[in-house]
């Protein structure tokens, strides 16, 4: 009657024998998670994790000659201004040369004709078709895909010789749409970038679109993903503040989005708070996250099971020799530590907390035990009291 009593009490988690069953028993264990002890191999195998870099998506991708930022291409918007002397293509012909007289002795009139002053004629806006061609009047198409305004302006003049007296070309790149970056999310105004030939960082058009949207709010909590050819690495804002080779010079056609995210970690079981708690500060060991919610209570927590609950990347757990689906990218697992152990205070200042860890302390066995005869003295307490007074 009393084991039926205890365990009809209710309970705020499993016991460290409840937890260990139900992963052995495959209709409870349904996400097929594995319980790891945390020791001092499993640490140093994640602080081995390397994530993606920016670093390392920078260095797979040089290409052989390094964008100056300035060359033209479809999409982009053109001013093209045109000067010419004399016979003029591209605006009214000039004033003829004013006559001059040379008075002599022999007094003939000999009528010379001056050089007329330059003209210059600014064509409508010309955008660059998806053919990588602009339609200059009397010149026709000319490809400018690829090419730098200089080398613009030299493919122009070609076309125009024979055709004008000695033109003079000025090309300027209007709208810049080649040589750009998109840069949304967090960021107070999300824009396209252009770039220019000072080859600008990652940091450089985070700040250009403002910057982040929350300033007060700390740089850990903001993560950058950068999108290039296909490939996405992601890391957060502080990351690459610190580290200046993760700083590296953006590409015309990457995305670079800036996402606010709080990381926070939640607590269950017999501990002093359930509560979700953000980090507030660059790292945070299992040890603090503990101390910050109390820790375990005396009366009713078990120290031999204190657990993390985390889905970790799945070459972390093949590593760890654990069966993953060779599609997943991350897979369930719960990680242990026994904080009756002395050492395991040690691992738990070396053990890292992550965004949405969630840290659960198993209720002791003898919980219920104490709970029911709690149960028990309450009941026949006011009873006991009024048989005192009787007598």
């Amino acid at each position: 009657m009393l084991l039926t009593g205890c365990n009809s009490l209710p309970d705020s988690g499993p016991t460290e024998a409840q937890v260990n069953h139900a992963q052995r028993d495959p209709k409870k264990n349904t996400v097929g998670y594995a319980i790891v002890q945390i020791s001092p191999d499993l640490i140093t195998l994640l602080e081995s994790e390397a994530p993606p870099q920016f670093s390392n998506l920078d260095s797979g991708n040089v290409p052989v000659h390094q964008n100056r930022n300035d060359t033209i291409g479809p999409g982009d918007v053109l001013q093209v201004a045109i000067y010419e002397v004399g016979s003029a293509l591209f605006s009214p012909p000039a004033m003829g040369g004013m006559p001059t007289t040379s008075s002599s002795s022999a007094s003939t009139t000999t009528n010379s004709t001056m050089p007329s002053t330059s003209t210059r004629s600014s064509l409508p806006l010309l955008s660059v078709d998806g053919a990588g061609n602009i339609t200059v009047p009397f010149a026709g198409q000319v490809h400018v895909a690829g090419l730098t305004t200089s080398q613009a302006v030299e493919a122009i003049t070609a076309q125009l010789k024979g055709k004008s007296q000695s033109p003079q070309v000025m090309v300027r790149i209007a709208t810049d749409i080649a040589n750009s970056v998109m840069v949304y999310g967090a960021v107070q105004h999300p824009s396209r970038i252009s770039l220019t030939p000072n080859r600008e960082r990652i940091l450089d058009v985070i700040a250009l679109a403002g910057g982040q949207d929350h300033p007060a709010q700390a740089h850990e909590d903001y993560t950058v993903r950068l999108t290039r050819n296909g490939r996405i690495a992601e890391m957060p804002l502080k990351t690459i503040e610190i580290d200046p080779q993760q700083n590296i010079v953006v590409q015309p056609g990457d995305r670079v989005q800036l996402t606010f995210q709080p990381r926070s970690f939640t607590v269950f079981g017999a501990s002093g708070r359930v509560t979700q708690t953000q980090f507030t500060t660059p790292t945070l060991t299992m040890a603090e996250a503990v101390s910050r919610n109390g820790g375990p209570i005396d009366s009713r927590a078990d120290p031999n099971a204190v657990y993390v609950f985390r889905f970790e990347n799945a070459d972390i757990l093949r590593r760890l020799g654990m069966p993953v689906d060779q599609n997943a990218t991350t897979a369930p697992i719960i990680y242990q530590l026994d904080m009756m152990n002395p050492a395991s205070f040690f691992l738990a200042q070396k053990f890292m907390m992550r965004d949405r860890d969630l840290i659960y302390i198993a209720n002791s066995s003898s919980n219920k035990f104490y709970k029911f005869f709690g149960l028990i003295t309450t009941i026949i307490s006011p009873g006991t009291s009024m048989g005192g007074i009787a007598r």
